[in-house]
């Protein structure tokens, strides 16, 4: 019962998703919840998949994909995208740690933040929009979940930058058992996708190294500008490596745009 809370906590504090009433809430159980991340890009994963599907039965696919990550955008309450923009903000404007967080708790967005957005969901929308309907659902189903277990990684590794902070629940070190417990979430629903074959192999090999690297070179900037991450981090890395993804997953389809 005590992890059904924990999972609920986490579906709680990243989505807008109704949870039951009995499950209550306490600071305490979000640090402990943070095993169950991948589990809620999964169930973000079902339901922009879900959207993708029955837009697909009547409309052309990019029309599909952009239904799908609105819905996807309107269950989680941009919570991610807005993170994305406010370290685009923060890293593009200010010259210290100290400029850096201040801007990144600024409520308006500004021009980095507003071109990275921009940017980040044109990117998306057209990489989706080219892949084959079934490898849609499927790019869906393993990059939402391992996005998430990437920015899972930060709070494994990472300290928190900030004294105080919307995500200070989360800033408690994880343990390697309970990074494994999100690993696992990740890795079954990779599994199961290959298994259906809905993403070659290749795809989900490409992706899972491109996100690490991206990951890796996210935390080292973090590290580097504020010394640790803060919730915006958070959502900049689950925001960059689902892209990363995407990309693989349609490079593993076809060639580039010039001849070899």
């Amino acid at each position: 019962m005590h992890q059904l809370r924990l999972f609920f906590t986490a579906l709680q504090f990243f989505t807008r998703l109704p949870i039951p009433r009995w499950v209550g809430f306490d600071p305490a159980w979000l640090n402990q919840a943070s095993r169950y991340f991948p589990l809620v890009g999964l169930v973000v994963a079902l339901i922009t998949g879900a959207a993708y599907a029955v837009a697909a039965w009547f409309l052309p696919a990019p029309v599909a994909v952009v239904i799908s990550t609105a819905v996807g955008i309107y269950a989680t309450g941009a919570f991610h995208e807005d993170g994305f923009a406010d370290m685009c903000d923060g890293f593009g404007g200010g010259m210290t740690p100290e400029r850096v967080l201040e801007i990144m708790k600024d409520s308006r967005i500004g021009a980095y933040g507003a071109i990275g957005t921009i940017c980040m969901l044109g990117l998306k929308l057209v990489t989706l929009s080219m892949l084959p309907p079934l490898a849609v659902i499927g790019a869906l189903l393993v990059a939402h979940p391992l996005s998430r277990l990437m920015a899972t990684s930060l709070i494994w590794r990472l300290d928190y930058a900030r004294a105080e902070g919307k995500a200070k629940p989360l800033a408690q070190k994880m343990r390697g058992t309970e990074f494994l417990i999100a690993a696992i979430t990740s890795i079954v629903a990779a599994l199961v996708v290959i298994e259906l074959r809905w993403l070659p192999p290749a795809a989900l090999v490409s992706g899972v190294i491109v996100a690490a690297i991206a990951t890796w070179w996210l935390a080292r900037k973090c590290v580097r500008r504020i010394g640790g991450y803060t919730g915006d981090c958070l959502g900049a890395v689950q925001q960059v490596t689902e892209v990363m993804f995407y990309l693989c997953a349609l490079a593993s389809f076809q060639h580039g745009a010039l001849p070899v």
